[in-house]
C-alpha cells in the first residue's frame, strides 16, 4: 500500500507539469477502460496494474481540482475596467508607506454583466484618505482587476502557481471604497482580528526595535516588516526556515502541548483506564497545531504540517504506529489530496525528505546511540541529504548551516517562540521584550557567520537525472556504521557538481521577463555581460534578487565580465545593487551621473561613449551611443543619453537600444550600419521612427514590457512599424523570457512561456 500512495502523489505531480488539462471526457473514459482491462487481462501482474491505477487516480484527481479552480476566472473582457463589488477583507492586510494589500472575499458584484472570481487580491494606495482596512470588515469597492500574471523566467518564482494554490483568481487595485460594516460575526474574521491585535501589541511593545518584525513573524506569520538585509543573513546561514511559522514551529508547539496533556492525564488513574494518555496527548497536539496554524493565518505551509500531524495522531489512535514509513506515506498522500499543488512547493519536498532522512538514520538500527551521537547523526543526514533538493530549487547551499542551525534551532524553538506565545497569552509585554533580546544576541552570531566569505556554496542547477544518482549516493552514505565502502556513495553526488549547462556555441541572448523594464544577458563561450538590471518592485524586492541572480546562478554564470546600465531610470537599474552584491563583476559601463548611489557598489566604472569596442571569443561588442560630447551638455540626459550596444558574430548581430528617443534613432540611422537579426526595441515600444525601423530591419523585434502596463507599451503604431519592416514581434509580457541562440546553423528562438508552458498560464 505504501508504494500505491506514492504513485498517487506521482500522478498529481505529473499533472502539475502539464501544458494543458485533460478533457473531462478523457478523465471519465480512461479510468473506466483501465479498470475493465485490469479485470479482464491476466498478462500483467495485478500489483503493477494497481500502481498504474493509483498513478492515474492521482493525475485525474488533481486535474479535477485544477479544472474547478480555473473555472472561477475573470473574463479577459473585464480586465482593466471599473467594477463595483461588495465583500469581506479576508486576511490581515500587509501595510507599507504607500498603502495596503489584502485578499478579499467577493460577496456580490454590483456592475451589471461583470464576472468576478470569489477570491481576489487587492492593493489600496493611500491618497488624501489614509483610512486602513481591517480584517473582517465589509467594504464596497470600485476596483480594476486583471487575471493572474507573473514573470516567467528560467529558475524563477512562479507567481501564477502561487496564486492558484491559494485560490486567488484575480489581482487588482482599489479606485474607490466605502466601509459598510466594521465587524462581521464569522470565525475567520474573529481569527484575523485577533492576529491584527497581536501584531499591533508586538510593535507597540518593541518600538523601533530592529527585530520586531521577526517577533511578529514568529507569532502570527507577519513577515512584511523584516528588512531585506536580515533575509540575506537568514539565507546565507541556512536558518530562513526558522523565521516564519514553519512546520518545525508548529510541530514544536504541538509536541509541547501533547507533553502537557500527557502529564496531566496520567495524574488520574480513572482517566487512564477510560482512555490512554498517549491518545489524549496526540489529540491535544493536533488541536494546538491547528490553533497555532490559525494564528499564522492558516498559510499553506502550516496547513501541510497540521495534515501531517493529524495523520500521525490517526495512526496512533488506530494502533498502527508500528511502521513509521507507513505514517509518512499516508501523510504525503493526505497533504497531496488536500492540496494537489503542494508538490510544486520547495517546502513540501524539503520537509518530507527531511523527515524521511531522520527516519532512515533513526530507525531500524541495531545499535542504539546516545542522545548526542543520535543528534549528530540526524544533523549530518539532513545536511547532506538536502543538498540535491537545495541545489535543484535554489542553486545554493549554506556551508555554515549546520553550525548556525545548531544554535538557532534550540534558541528560536525553545526560547524565542515560547516567550513570544507567552507574551500573546499574557496581559503584559515583558515576554516580547525578553524574546527580542535573546534573538538580538543570536543575530550577532548569525551575522558573523553570514559575513564569512565562503558561507554559501552557489552553483548551476544540476540536471534532473543527477538528482536520482544523488539520492542513491546519499542512501549509500547513510547506511549503518560498519557497512563497507560507504564512501563510494559520494560518487553518486559527483554529477550534481560536475555536469554544467552547455555554453553557447557562438552567442546567446536572454531577454529576461522583468515586467516593465529591461534586463538582458549576453553570453559568448567564456564571457557574460548584463545589459540593464530591471526594476525595483518594492523596498524589499527587485529584479536583481528575484529574477537576474537566480537566472545567472542556474545557468552556471558565476561572474559577470561586464555590466552596462543604459541610463538612470529605475526600470533599468532598480535591481543593479542586488546583482552587484550577489556576483563578482569585472567592470561597468553606464551613462549614470557619478553621484548615483548604484556606482558606490562597483569598483571599476566608465561612461558609455560611441566608439568603444572589445572582442570576446571572436564576438565583437560596440557602443554606438551616446556621443562623448553629450556628458558636457546639461540639456542631454536621461533617455537621450541611453547606452546603445551592438553585438556581432560574423554576419549575425544584436542591437540593444535602452530608451533612446527619435533624435538618437535618426542620428544612428544616418551614421551607422544598423541592420540586425535581433533588436531590443527602444523604450519598450513606447516610441520609434519609421526610418530607424527600416534601417535596422530586424528579423526579431523584441519588446520588454510589463503585462497590461499603464503606459500601453508597446504601442500599436510602434508594433506596426516593425511588422511593416518584416520583423517577427516578440514580447516578454506574453512570451516570458526570450532566449536566442546563435549557432553556425542559424538562430533559434525560445519563448519560456511556450517551451515550459503550464496549464495555469494566462494567454495575453
Amino acid at each position: 500500500m505504501r508504494l500505491n500512495l506514492l504513485f498517487f502523489v506521482a500522478g498529481a505531480a505529473i499533472l502539475q507539469h502539464q501544458a494543458s488539462l485533460p478533457t473531462m471526457a478523457l478523465g471519465i473514459v480512461l479510468p473506466i477502460l483501465f479498470v475493465a482491462a485490469m479485470l479482464i487481462s491476466r498478462r500483467l501482474p495485478q500489483e503493477i496494474m494497481l500502481k498504474v491505477f493509483f498513478l492515474l487516480a492521482g493525475f485525474f484527481y488533481a486535474a479535477i481540482f485544477a479544472q474547478i479552480r480555473l473555472s472561477d476566472a475573470l473574463p479577459a473582457a473585464w480586465e482593466g475596467r471599473d467594477i463595483g463589488i461588495v465583500g469581506l477583507v479576508a486576511e490581515l492586510p500587509r501595510s507599507s508607506e504607500k498603502g495596503q494589500s489584502f485578499s478579499f472575499d467577493v460577496e456580490s458584484v454590483e456592475t451589471p454583466g461583470a464576472i468576478v472570481p470569489r477570491k481576489i487580491m487587492l492593493s489600496r494606495f493611500f491618497g488624501a484618505d489614509r483610512t486602513n482596512v481591517h480584517p473582517g470588515e465589509r467594504w464596497r469597492f470600485k476596483v480594476r482587476l486583471r487575471r493572474p500574471h507573473g514573470n516567467a523566467n528560467p529558475y524563477g518564482f512562479d507567481y501564477e502557481a502561487w496564486l492558484l494554490e491559494r485560490g486567488i483568481r484575480a489581482t487588482g487595485y482599489v479606485r474607490e471604497g466605502a466601509l459598510m460594516e466594521s465587524s462581521i460575526a464569522a470565525p475567520s474574521s474573529f481569527v484575523e482580528s485577533v492576529r491584527e491585535r497581536l501584531r499591533d501589541r508586538v510593535y507597540a511593545a518593541l518600538p523601533g526595535s530592529p527585530y520586531a518584525g521577526v517577533i511578529a513573524a514568529l507569532l502570527m506569520g507577519e513577515q512584511k516588516a523584516i528588512p531585506e538585509r536580515d533575509w540575506q543573513v537568514f539565507r546565507r546561514t541556512g536558518v530562513i526556515h526558522l523565521m516564519s511559522i514553519s512546520g518545525l514551529h508548529v510541530t514544536m508547539v504541538a509536541g509541547l502541548f501533547a507533553w502537557f496533556a500527557y502529564k496531566i492525564w496520567r495524574l488520574s488513574p480513572s482517566l487512564i483506564m477510560k482512555l490512554p494518555a498517549r491518545k489524549i496527548a496526540a489529540f491535544a497536539g493536533v488541536l494546538s497545531a491547528l490553533g497555532y496554524a490559525l494564528l499564522a493565518g492558516y498559510a499553506v505551509p502550516t496547513q501541510r504540517t497540521v495534515y501531517m500531524l493529524a495523520v500521525v495522531a490517526a495512526g496512533l489512535w488506530s494502533g498502527r504506529m508500528a511502521v513509521p514509513s507507513i505514517i509518512l506515506n499516508w501523510a504525503l498522500f493526505v497533504v497531496t489530496a488536500m492540496d494537489p499543488w503542494a508538490v510544486l512547493s520547495p517546502g513540501f519536498w524539503l520537509s518530507f525528505i527531511a523527515v524521511a532522512l531522520i527516519m532512515y538514520v533513526g530507525t531500524g538500527r541495531i545499535r542504539l546511540a546516545n542522545w548526542l551521537r543520535a543528534w549528530i547523526s540526524i544533523q549530518w543526514a539532513v545536511t547532506i541529504g538536502l543538498i540535491p533538493v537545495l541545489l535543484a530549487f535554489f542553486q545554493q547551499v549554506s556551508l555554515v548551516s549546520p553550525i548556525a542551525n545548531a544554535i538557532a534551532i534550540p534558541v528560536v524553538s525553545f526560547m524565542v517562540v515560547p516567550l513570544t506565545l507567552m507574551g500573546a497569552a499574557m496581559p503584559f509585554d515583558f515576554p516580547f521584550i525578553l524574546a527580542h533580546k535573546i534573538f538580538s544576541l543570536m543575530m550577532l552570531f548569525l551575522v558573523r557567520l553570514s559575513d564569512l566569505p565562503d558561507a554559501v556554496w552557489m552553483q548551476h542547477a544540476p540536471p534532473a537525472w543527477a538528482l536520482f544518482t544523488a539520492a542513491f549516493g546519499i542512501a549509500w552514505i547513510l547506511l549503518p556504521r560498519g557497512f563497507p565502502v560507504r564512501w563510494l556513495g559520494f560518487a553518486g553526488l559527483a554529477p550534481l557538481f560536475l555536469f554544467f549547462p552547455p555554453n553557447p556555441e557562438l552567442l546567446r541572448l536572454s531577454v529576461l521577463d522583468v515586467g516593465q523594464g529591461l534586463a538582458a544577458v549576453v553570453r559568448t563561450k567564456h564571457h557574460a555581460l548584463l545589459f540593464d538590471a530591471g526594476p525595483a518592485f518594492s523596498p524589499q524586492a527587485d529584479s536583481g534578487s528575484r529574477i537576474i541572480s537566480p537566472y545567472l546562478r542556474g545557468s552556471g554564470i558565476d561572474r559577470l565580465d561586464a555590466v552596462i546600465l543604459s541610463h538612470e531610470d529605475m526600470d533599468h537599474i532598480g535591481g543593479a545593487i542586488s546583482v552587484f552584491d550577489s556576483i563578482p563583476v569585472g567592470w561597468v559601463l553606464s551613462s549614470l551621473s557619478k553621484d548615483n548611489p548604484v556606482l558606490s557598489h562597483v569598483a571599476s566604472h566608465l561612461h558609455c561613449r560611441s566608439g568603444q569596442s572589445w572582442i570576446w571569443d571572436e564576438v565583437r561588442f560596440e557602443i554606438l551611443w551616446p556621443l562623448a560630447s553629450s556628458y558636457s551638455n546639461p540639456k542631454i540626459a536621461g533617455n537621450a543619453r541611453s547606452c546603445v550596444l551592438r553585438v556581432s558574430s560574423g554576419e549575425r548581430s544584436i542591437l540593444i537600444t535602452g530608451d533612446i528617443e527619435k533624435g538618437a534613432e535618426g542620428s544612428l540611422a544616418k551614421k551607422q550600419n544598423l541592420e540586425s537579426d535581433v533588436l531590443i526595441a527602444p523604450h519598450h515600444g513606447g516610441r520609434s521612427s519609421r526610418d530607424f525601423a527600416r534601417a535596422v530591419s530586424p528579423r526579431y523585434a523584441v519588446f520588454s514590457a510589463g503585462y497590461r502596463n499603464r503606459f500601453n507599451h508597446p504601442r500599436p503604431e510602434v508594433v506596426a512599424l516593425y511588422e511593416n519592416a518584416g520583423s517577427r514581434i516578440l514580447r516578454t509580457d506574453s512570451g516570458g523570457a526570450l532566449i536566442f541562440d546563435f549557432t553556425s546553423a542559424g538562430i533559434s528562438e525560445t519563448s519560456w512561456r511556450n517551451s515550459h508552458r503550464r496549464y495555469w498560464f494566462q494567454e495575453k
